[in-house]
């Protein structure tokens, strides 16, 4: 079976911003070669709407959703996007990062009215994760860059902010 992989699925070229905004990237360094590959799907969507960004590391992706609510609490940024990736072990571990990082994200999200991209993946071994994290492939960091931007639209198109 061939892949084929979508390069935009969200365009963003598009969306009218009153300024560039400022996104504060939460990325948990556990795989940092996953974590690079990330990275660049997610700044080159944000590069080409003139957006800036920071970056906020943290070990894993159990932390994520700590470093998400301080970035949030900061009042500092426009939109977030979050990313990691928990790879299945031997134990049920795996289900504990997979679920409570994600509902973590989730709740801080609503919570705060925040713009967030996820780009937290979930998969069974490193085929998987290297063909979701890398920008020539599935590019899950660019398309999590996509996703917030449109919600961030969205929030500045209702005044909701």
């Amino acid at each position: 079976m061939v892949n084929t992989y979508p390069t935009a699925r969200y365009p963003v070229t598009d969306l009218a911003f009153a300024k560039p905004p400022h996104i504060a990237i939460i990325e948990a360094r556990y795989y940092t070669d996953l974590s690079d590959m990330l990275l660049a799907g997610a700044t080159s969507v944000l590069k080409s709407i003139s957006a800036t960004s920071e970056i906020i590391t943290v070990p894993g992706s159990l932390e994520i959703p700590f470093g998400l609510q301080t970035a949030a609490l900061s009042k500092k940024f426009d939109g977030y996007i979050v990313m990691g990736s928990v790879i299945r072990g031997e134990t049920t571990h795996y289900e504990t990062v997979c679920n409570e990082s994600n509902r973590g994200v989730m709740d801080i999200a609503l919570k705060y009215n925040l713009p967030i991209g996820n780009a937290i993946l979930t998969i069974e071994n490193m085929d998987q994760a290297i063909d979701r994290a890398d920008p020539t492939r599935m590019n899950k960091g660019g398309g999590a860059a996509e996703a917030m931007l449109h919600m961030l639209f969205l929030q500045q198109k209702f005044g909701t902010k």
